[in-house]
């Protein structure tokens, strides 16, 4: 059996054999899904259409029959409480009704033809009514978002370098896989092909520490601070009171542009965190849910930088920008995206989803102070984690400390095992408005469970 330093007060043989355990009940609850699979799916590089598919703690992946709300029907009919919901891209539930009539109409009239819409026109005026800034535009993922905004701001501020928080994610953009490794800036691990330092023009500091964040700005260097308004990637990091001034006053004073980054942060309200707390970055990013599960993303800037912007392509040479892909700005984009926007992104909704939340996370704590484990739990809006280590954490060095990877894995599959799906990359879940009281409860039961069973 395992031996080793205990991971969240567990021995790492009682959390293997439970792992064990789980697993031989997975597989054997998946006879056709383990056929279907075999060694994995044919044609696809490593089995898999996507590499993180095999991320999944399982023994292998859950073969999807349907989806729909709230729950996932696997070929073996098992039935889960998802809530994962793709990681955020169907946070508001499978196929809301809207968005899957939005489709269906938009399907009859064409897919795609680098033209506007008379949904173009109402998603742009839904978007300044929603989010505030005052000029926007259409990317397929926050990945391609974030890294067309970054383009802008080096652009009106002549400056190469951006900043980015221990600790952060921002997508497959390529200048944010920076972390501090010993107090030392460094590349991420495990990055694929990477041949370039990328500290050279990153720069990285940690979250909710204004001291390093000044010291960073002050040479006048940095075009852009990149950021999640909360760390939700690595173990859940919120905000200590002030931060966020501090980084607004900042960049102000060193001509800096602040980038929000909402894509995860979008479960805290209608307008996201930024509008729920009075943020005013200068550049909006938002992904994944914004049209309810059709791959889609915008960026926003604020009236100030789309002027600087406007004048510095007036001024530049004519040639490709280096921004924009051809099927973005779709109509089916458009019409999927004015449905989540009209119809489903909505307060009652936001207020279905906070108080759901609100009770997972009380529960989810019940639980974890019944078994007597230095745990904590972590929430902005509809998403709530459970965290193996005490807390709350103030930075991205706390946060990669906080994570018991094997741990959290055999904790994974024990909850499938009864009936609910969280995130595999962490322990992220998220309340849709399709999520039941049911549900919520089902998953506190089952993590109560769990947790009693490896503490005792």
């Amino acid at each position: 059996m395992p031996t080793g330093p205990a991971q969240g007060g567990i021995d790492p043989a009682r959390i293997a054999a439970f792992r064990a355990r789980e697993a031989e009940r997975y597989r054997d609850r998946r006879p056709k899904s383990a056929a279907a699979f075999g060694n994995g799916l044919p044609g696809y590089l490593g089995g898999v259409p996507m590499h993180w598919m095999l991320d999944w703690p399982t023994p292998f992946p859950i073969m999807v029959e349907k989806a729909s709300g709230a729950t996932i029907l696997d070929l073996d009919g098992n039935r889960l409480a998802d809530f994962c919901l793709g990681d955020t891209g169907s946070m508001f539930g499978h196929s809301p009704p809207p968005v899957a009539r939005a489709m269906r109409r938009q399907a009859a009239r064409g897919l795609t033809y680098m033209l506007p819409s008379q949904d173009a026109a109402a998603v742009g005026r839904l978007l300044l009514d929603t989010f505030g800034m005052a000029r926007w535009q259409i990317a397929t993922t926050a990945s391609d978002a974030n890294r067309f905004a970054l383009r802008v701001a080096r652009a009106v501020t002549g400056r190469s370098k951006i900043l980015v928080f221990n600790g952060c994610y921002h997508g497959a953009v390529e200048e944010t896989f920076v972390r501090l490794a010993g107090g030392q800036p460094a590349n991420k691990k495990g990055l694929a092909g990477e041949f370039r330092d990328l500290t050279r023009d990153t720069k990285v500091v940690e979250f909710n520490d204004p001291a390093a964040l000044e010291a960073a700005l002050a040479p006048g260097d940095v075009a852009c601070v990149i950021t999640e308004p909360v760390l939700t990637n690595c173990c859940m990091v919120l905000p200590e009171p002030g931060f966020h001034d501090a980084l607004r006053r900042l960049t102000r004073q060193t001509g800096t542009l602040l980038l929000i980054d909402e894509t995860h942060t979008v479960s805290t309200a209608r307008g996201g965190y930024t509008r729920r707390h009075g943020l005013q970055p200068d550049i909006f990013v938002l992904g994944k849910p914004v049209a309810g599960g059709v791959p889609a993303s915008v960026w926003g800037l604020s009236g100030d930088i789309a002027a600087r912007y406007e004048a510095y392509v007036a001024a530049k040479e004519s040639g490709y920008s280096g921004i924009g892909t051809t099927l973005s700005a779709s109509p089916l984009q458009f019409a999927t995206m004015r449905a989540t926007l009209e119809e489903v992104m909505t307060d009652a909704n936001y207020a279905h989803m906070e108080t759901l939340a609100d009770r997972l996370q009380q529960g989810l704590s019940a639980a974890i102070q019944r078994a007597g484990l230095p745990w904590h739990v972590a929430r902005v809006g509809a998403r709530v984690e459970f965290i193996c280590a005490p807390g709350p954490l103030g930075n991205g060095t706390q946060a990669y400390a906080a994570h018991a990877g094997d741990l959290e894995a055999a904790i994974h599959v024990g909850l499938v095992n009864r009936g609910v799906l969280i995130a595999p990359f962490h322990n992220m879940m998220l309340i849709s408005p399709a999520t039941t009281r049911g549900q919520v409860d089902r998953l506190v039961r089952a993590f109560g469970a769990i947790c009693a069973e490896l503490a005792a």
